[in-house]
């Protein structure tokens, strides 16, 4: 049977639509304008630079042709502007909001920042798309949201408390887009991320995802630390999978599977010591130094999930997902893009 997504990309190349990207600068926000661009879809893409980079534009740029390319109406702006919302929400079919300030130790520091974006700029983007009459708004759910519950793998319905303001911050958008389906018929779709990994993801800065900050340490023979016993698990999924998942969403025709919930992962564990392991070993042959290279463990770090775990049944069921890469393909294909980007074009 021809898998869901070869089907839906089909569909989508046979019945055009205009697609909004909100944080389309960002890692997840760049690969998804890609795809869509790739299949002769009209995008408006929003973005404030906060995170993001104007580089991962151009690199979508030069991988689509000039035509692809002028499908592309580009906004800079903030989404804890309701102006800017509505500018950007206008003439939509669908809205992919991506938009967010990621990270937990981050929303530690400065919950309000974390809050003013994201449940604010999270309102503001519901409100504009209801007055839109946008068909459908699909966002960017966090596996966070799964707080202090301990059971393993994680199922969407079984929830705890939050464990970060960022957490907390997740859970409120899933309980305002089901308000907004009940009492407005927005209809929605929440794709809970788990640990999204790939080419375009950022190395820099001290709120950096961990597969990016440590290959670039790797690289320059800097110390690579692990937060506690390195055995803390994550289910790492590559950024193929959770494109796939947002075209699925984004178009499904089965009225059981709008409203919902998602998990968007592999169903894979795989612990912060066998990661770097991992990497260490796919680095080793261009840079020999890593030889006898060991992590330094220090403290847990605060608001951080022990082990993490999806089951993925729900959007199989449902959306027809299945995962096209694993964690090995995943970060075979991320670590030829990294060693050419930060050898050769100096992102970090």
């Amino acid at each position: 049977m021809t898998p869901a997504i070869d089907r839906v990309r089909q569909e989508i190349q046979t019945q055009p639509r205009t697609w909004l990207v909100t944080g389309v600068a960002g890692f997840i926000g760049s690969h998804l304008l890609e795809a869509l661009l790739k299949l002769n879809q009209t995008v408006v893409g929003l973005d404030n630079f906060a995170t993001g980079h104007q580089r991962n534009l151009d690199e979508v740029q030069s991988l689509v042709s000039p035509e692809q390319w002028a499908r592309l109406r580009f906004i800079r702006g903030d989404i804890r502007d309701l102006d800017t919302c509505r500018q950007a929400c206008t003439g939509v079919d669908l809205v992919l909001h991506q938009a967010a300030l990621g990270s937990v130790p981050r929303s530690v520091q400065d919950p309000i920042t974390t809050h003013d974006v994201n449940i604010s700029g999270f309102l503001n983007m519901l409100v504009a798309a209801r007055d839109a009459k946008v068909k459908r708004f699909v966002y960017a759910a966090s596996s966070s949201t799964y707080g202090d519950h301990p059971g393993l793998p994680k199922v969407e319905e079984r929830i705890g408390k939050p464990l970060s303001p960022y957490a907390v911050t997740k859970a409120v958008n899933e309980m305002y887009a089901d308000v907004f389906d009940r009492t407005y018929a927005l209809q929605s779709i929440g794709l809970r991320y788990f640990n999204v990994f790939g080419p375009r993801q950022d190395p820099d800065g001290a709120y950096a995802a961990v597969i990016p900050k440590w290959i670039a340490s790797l690289i320059a023979a800097e110390p690579v630390y692990i937060n506690g016993d390195g055995e803390t698990s994550r289910d790492f999924c590559f950024i193929a999978n959770t494109v796939q998942a947002n075209l699925l969403a984004a178009v499904t025709t089965d009225p059981a599977a709008v409203n919902q919930v998602y998990n968007v992962a592999v169903g894979d564990r795989t612990t912060l010591n066998e990661l770097y392991g991992h990497l260490r070993q796919a680095l080793l042959p261009r840079f020999p130094h890593l030889q006898d290279a060991a992590p330094q463990y220090r403290e847990f770090r605060a608001g951080d999930v022990r082990h993490s775990l999806a089951d993925i049944g729900k959007a199989y069921n449902l959306l027809g997902y299945q995962p096209t890469h694993r964690v090995a393909e995943g970060l075979a294909l991320a670590m030829t893009w990294y060693v050419d980007h930060l050898l050769h074009h100096e992102v970090i």
